[in-house]
């Protein structure tokens, strides 16, 4: 079973293969977003990252909350 998580408080400059390959270390990735504003195109900060697996899932939360990513926690 898949699972999705929001991922926030992320870098303007950070992209969807960046959040993918941050995220992917920890299993296989079904999808990955940076949600966008839609007239500037600028990321709004947050997005969402489905795993395949439920326990990579798991996996990926426990290293990466509070985590220092691209100067963001």
């Amino acid at each position: 079973m898949s699972k999705k998580l929001y991922v926030g408080n992320l870098n303007f400059s950070i992209d969807y293969q960046k959040l993918k390959d941050a995220f992917s270390e920890f299993g296989e990735i079904e999808e990955a977003v940076i949600i966008q504003d839609k007239f500037s195109g600028r990321s709004k900060g947050f997005g969402f990252v489905t795993f395949k697996e439920d326990a990579d899932a798991n996996k990926a939360i426990a290293a990466m909350n509070e985590k220092d990513f691209e100067g963001r926690k």
